[in-house]
């Protein structure tokens, strides 16, 4: 059943799409709602938690103004899906192996990155320019990615955390490809160079905030524009990205399985980012921090974890969500507490019958560390309706 209950301790209401929420992330939340710039309310997704600068699964519509630390570091993370011609008969498990083994030759994870930076060319082209006017503005943030061509030799690379590439069948037995990936170093760079400027900022001008993450750039003020257009690139990178590693890993899968032809692509679309929109008789900076757009008639990508279903939805724009939705099944336990808690054996068990890592390095991604994505998806179905229900039979995790 959906769930929409209602905070207000803040300037605004607080509207929360589930009735499990941590008491740190409700703080989190109110703390946002007493904020001045904060417009109507503000939004609470099914799978709202703790967060690093804002909470995980808030949308936040701010007037005339956008917080950097909400937005956060990995500037347009999101996902990317295609459905493919393949069918299940068709991915036996001898040759899912190859292909993973082929998908972790071809897409570097982690740290790792493209060794020359010419295959990314026709990347390097589109974006060099724009990146070169943000850095003779910001040279500070060249000094925390390195070497300009870095950025490019991650363009087609995946990165760590919950980062992944899977190979998935759907309700009809047919095969998708679903990865989920950002901005990686460069959009780092930019969010933490821009999240230090705000706070000191507000600290010269003696803002009074409910947290120092809170720091926000007012329209007019010395760096709004150039962070507008910082992370409107990186937010374009990280699309960019995605649409590189999905062709990476289509060339992968043909070395190995048979003859396929690429039939839907549903969606390529952020859920760490923020955009200029029209809410509530204002035009608004909207900010995700861990949520989809969901305007009605909008397809959508919503992963659980890597043992359990994924969906592709279709938005029905709820105006009191600022017509978004949950962006996955949300975390119930920190990385650390999921390492210590669970074994491998457990890891296991857990991903029976998909062709994964089982180790003790991926064990803090353990489908137990994440809410019930059926509960998240139940909360909130009032905003989407399930279009494909899919479930995955290969996982490459970062």
């Amino acid at each position: 059943m959906p769930v929409l209950t209602e905070i207000r301790e803040g300037r605004v209401p607080v509207k929360v799409y589930t009735d499990s929420l941590e008491p740190e992330a409700r703080q989190q939340l109110i703390n946002v709602s007493k904020l001045p710039i904060v417009h109507h309310h503000v939004a609470a997704m099914p799978d709202v938690h703790l967060g690093i600068g804002a909470t995980v699964g808030s949308v936040i519509p701010t007037l005339r103004a956008i917080i950097p630390a909400a937005v956060g570091v990995d500037i347009g993370c999101g996902m990317i899906a295609a459905r493919l011609s393949l069918t299940a008969s068709e991915v036996d498990e001898v040759v899912l192996k190859k292909v993973f083994n082929q998908i972790t030759r071809d897409v570097p994870v982690g740290f790792n990155q493209h060794e020359e930076w010419d295959t990314r060319d026709h990347a390097a082209k589109r974006f060099n320019r724009g990146l070169k006017a943000i850095l003779e503005k910001h040279p500070g943030i060249e000094k925390r990615v390195g070497k300009r061509s870095s950025w490019a030799r991650q363009m087609g690379t995946l990165g760590g955390g919950n980062h992944f590439i899977e190979l998935c069948l759907d309700e009809a037995g047919c095969a998708w490809v679903m990865l989920h990936s950002g901005s990686r170093g460069i959009g780092n760079a930019i969010g933490m160079h821009f999240i230090e400027l705000a706070r000191k900022d507000a600290q010269r001008n003696q803002l009074n905030l409910p947290h120092r993450d809170l720091a926000y750039f007012e329209e007019g003020a010395r760096h709004f524009a150039d962070y507008v257009e910082a992370v409107s690139w990186a937010q374009d990178y990280a699309a960019a990205n995605r649409a590189e590693m999905m062709d990476l890993v289509l060339g992968a899968l043909r070395r190995h399985l048979p003859a396929f032809e690429v039939s839907t692509e549903a969606v390529n679309c952020h859920h760490n980012y923020v955009s200029r929109e029209f809410h509530y008789g204002e035009d608004v900076w909207l900010t995700r921090k861990g949520a989809i757009r969901a305007r009605e008639g909008e397809l959508g990508i919503i992963p659980g974890s890597m043992g359990t279903r994924s969906y592709i939805v279709r938005g029905k724009g709820g105006a009191e969500a600022f017509h978004s939705c949950a962006h996955g099944a949300g975390r119930r336990m920190s990385r650390n507490q999921a390492a210590s808690r669970y074994t491998v054996a457990d890891l296991e068990l857990q991903t029976e019958g998909v062709v994964c890592r089982k180790d003790k390095a991926v064990l803090d991604e353990i489908p137990a560390a994440y809410k019930d994505i059926d509960t998240v998806m139940a909360n909130q179905s009032d905003l989407v309706e399930v279009v494909h229900t899919l479930k995955q039979v290969l996982c490459v995790k970062g």
